[in-house]
């Protein structure tokens, strides 16, 4: 079967009521920060916090009445999980979901949460999928696939379909990769609608599957990224032949641009993106000439991450934008210093997070000490001024993490 905006569009009736219409909405702070005009399609809204929703709900439907008592088996790092394990819960259906070990622990137990049976195996999907496959052929379970599967990938349609309804003046879809289910499903139904829409996919840069392949090269993918949702080591077939005719490109992000834009989200937007949702802002902030002046749609594919690693990765930005610091100040080992060193950074608007002295580890005189603070600070401007003030008070001042975000 080739898949069609018509397959999308009986998808779409399929799955109304039972998932979540997502808000579109223009953003304009984010269309100032960035020059051009963007449009956020808010996935992490839906009850699992991920489009997979879409996608597990059509499939599950087109299932026979023996294959839904027999149950499901499904291989994911999380989203796709929750999305089996709610619908097939909804609809009566056992499931059994194979994860990697590497799953963030959040999405382990919302699927747990949700009514599926979780078993952890391997470092990655590609180690999950034989091991899925014979339990499956055991067990006469039937094998939901993330992507490679045009049910999946209809379903997943859906999501471009009403981005654009909402807002057919898109110029630029900007949509994450993975296995390429969801790109191929957008794809379809954005060149469909507006065959001028630029479809463009973003990838982790540590795993650039789909570029590389479109591109003629070898596949090279592999490393800790936190875009997990995302880190899969070659598409699969189905979606692959939709993207080499209707995807324009592929852009790739790195960590940082990731871990910018998960900040920008909640900062901005007062909403929470996990890496792979947050990779199409990312892409827009690092490629922002390319994307200036134009109307840009961006999926915001989930929401699941886990609040220690989020936690991490907001303080790391503080610590990139200048906001938070680390000082190492030579002090003479007298009464009162400490508090001179206080009073100074007080009067910058700075407030001392940690303090620590260090008198046995280090090679200054006996009558001397060091004086490690850990300081936040309003603005980079706010924390070079606070440095100033203490080299004119005649302390040596040393600065650990940066002081601006140029690092």
């Amino acid at each position: 079967m080739t898949l069609t905006l018509d397959n999308v569009r009986k998808a779409a009736e399929l799955i109304r009521g039972a998932v979540v219409e997502t808000p579109t909405l223009y953003s304009r702070t984010l269309s100032h920060v960035t020059g051009a005009e963007v449009v956020v399609k808010f996935e992490n809204l839906q009850f699992t916090a991920s489009f997979k929703d879409r996608g597990a709900l059509v499939k599950l439907l087109q299932l026979s009445d023996a294959e839904r008592k027999g149950g499901v088996i499904a291989v994911s790092a999380g989203n796709h999980a929750q999305g089996v394990a709610h619908h097939a819960h909804r609809l009566g259906i056992p499931a059994t979901i194979v994860m990697p070990t590497s799953t963030p622990y959040t999405k382990i137990v919302h699927t747990k949460n949700l009514g599926a049976h979780v078993l952890l195996h391997g470092e990655n999907l590609v180690d999950c999928g034989p091991f899925a496959s014979e339990i499956a052929e055991r067990e006469g379970l039937s094998l939901i696939h993330p992507y490679n599967d045009e049910a999946i990938i209809s379903g997943q349609g859906t999501v471009a379909l009403e981005m654009l309804e909402a807002d057919p003046s898109i110029e630029v879809l900007l949509v994450p990769v993975g296995g390429g289910g969801l790109i191929a499903g957008c794809a379809i139904t954005a060149k469909a609608l507006n065959p001028d829409i630029e479809v463009i996919g973003v990838e982790s840069a540590l795993y650039p599957s789909l570029r590389q392949t479109l591109s003629g090269k070898a596949l090279t993918s592999g490393g800790t990224t936190i875009a997990e949702g995302i880190a899969v080591k070659s598409a699969g077939a189905i979606p692959l032949a939709i993207n080499k005719d209707l995807v324009d490109d592929v852009v790739l992000v790195d960590e940082v641009d990731l871990e910018r834009a998960i900040c920008m989200y909640l900062e901005i937007e007062k909403t929470v993106a996990e890496g792979a949702g947050a990779a199409t802002l990312a892409a827009l902030l690092s490629n922002d000439a390319r994307f200036r002046g134009r109307r840009v749609g961006l999926i915001l594919s989930g929401g699941n991450i886990d609040s220690r690693l989020l936690a991490q990765v907001i303080n790391r930005e503080l610590v990139r934008s200048g906001r938070v610091l680390s000082l190492r100040v030579d002090i003479t080992d007298v009464p009162g210093t400490l508090a001179r060193v206080a009073s100074i950074v007080g009067e910058s608007r700075g407030n001392i997070i940690e303090v620590r002295h260090q008198r046995l580890f280090t090679d200054i005189p006996a009558k001397a000490a060091e004086l490690d603070l850990m300081i936040e600070t309003p603005d980079p401007e706010s924390a070079a001024k606070m440095i100033s003030r203490l080299e004119a008070a005649e302390f040596t001042v040393h600065v650990i993490s940066p002081a601006s975000g140029n690092n």
